[in-house]
């Protein structure tokens, strides 16, 4: 299947990266998020990181041009009834992305493939809100999108050969570097990542290091570009908190509940850099650790 035009669904930081490398790499995007004002936003964003490609020579003024002109944010999902293949950037929420499914479906072509960017349901109970779990796999982009050369490819049990070998294609087509995941919670990367980053939120907890000293014996004792706490910030608590719940509550094993101090986190609002404060307070010109 020759893919031309790719709809993009939420306008976060997954969405807006997603949107980024679809249109630098000469496809048509339609981007949409239940509030348009985000989407807005989400486009100057997009600017704005091209802004910084072209002045590190990554990409030229035109090439800025071209790709965002390739962007267009529309209002709902029927004005994606023609695209190629849909990406879903929402919330990690199993029960929204299934809403979404459901909507989505009505107005798509059959021959339409939709993927998710989940970073952790299983891509065959989603597949099964869907009516094409065919057509349906996992492309788990990481952020932030534009620099991260990784795509994690998820097959659900219905996923046919087509789908996925059409998807390996595009995410090459994007500059990135593929890896196949069997449908387990969390998929490769955060079946790995998340209890390491959940591991140091209980050293926390239990007083064996503060922020500092555990950031600081990870980036410098395991060579790690950031600390694990710091990357919970970065990652987003909230997201860090699901992705535990859902290895928790898949795999039923112990190592994987997530830690009370990483939920009293989030219950208070604290859920790193995108509200202002997490394990680090990011009001000032640098940040601080909160505990």
């Amino acid at each position: 299947m020759e893919i031309r035009s790719i709809g993009v669904i939420g306008a976060g930081a997954m969405g807006t990266g997603i949107a980024h490398v679809c249109a630098l790499a000469g496809y048509d995007v339609k981007l949409v998020d239940i509030d348009r004002e985000r989407a807005r936003k989400g486009l100057e964003k997009i600017g704005r990181n091209m802004d910084r490609q072209v002045r590190r020579a990554l990409i030229t003024e035109d090439e800025k041009a071209d790709g965002l002109a390739r962007i267009a944010i529309v209002a709902d999902y029927a004005a994606m009834g023609a695209c190629d293949v849909v990406i879903e950037a929402a919330t990690e929420k199993e029960a929204i992305k299934k809403e979404i499914f459901a909507k989505l479906t009505e107005t798509l072509k059959p021959e339409a493939i939709i993927c998710s960017n989940t970073s952790s349901i299983p891509i065959t109970r989603l597949a099964a809100a869907t009516d094409r779990p065919e057509k349906f796999m996992g492309m788990h982009f990481m952020n932030p999108v534009p620099l991260m050369k990784l795509v994690e490819l998820i097959r659900g049990l219905a996923t046919d050969a087509d789908t996925y070998e059409t998807i390996r294609q595009l995410s090459e087509k994007l500059g990135k570097t593929t890896a196949s995941s069997e449908d387990f919670p969390a998929f490769i990367v955060n079946r790995i990542l998340l209890p390491m980053i959940n591991e140091a939120v209980y050293a926390l907890y239990e007083g064996v290091g503060n922020v500092e000293s555990i950031d600081t014996a990870m980036r410098l004792g395991a060579n790690h570009p950031m600390g694990p706490l710091e990357l919970a910030d970065f990652i987003g608590l909230d997201i860090c908190l699901s992705v535990m719940q859902v290895l928790y509550d898949g795999l039923a094993d112990s190592k994987y509940r997530p830690c009370p101090l990483l939920a009293k986190y989030v219950e208070a609002g604290w859920l790193g850099r995108k509200t202002g404060k997490g394990f680090y307070d990011y009001a000032g010109d640098e940040p601080v650790p909160t505990r």
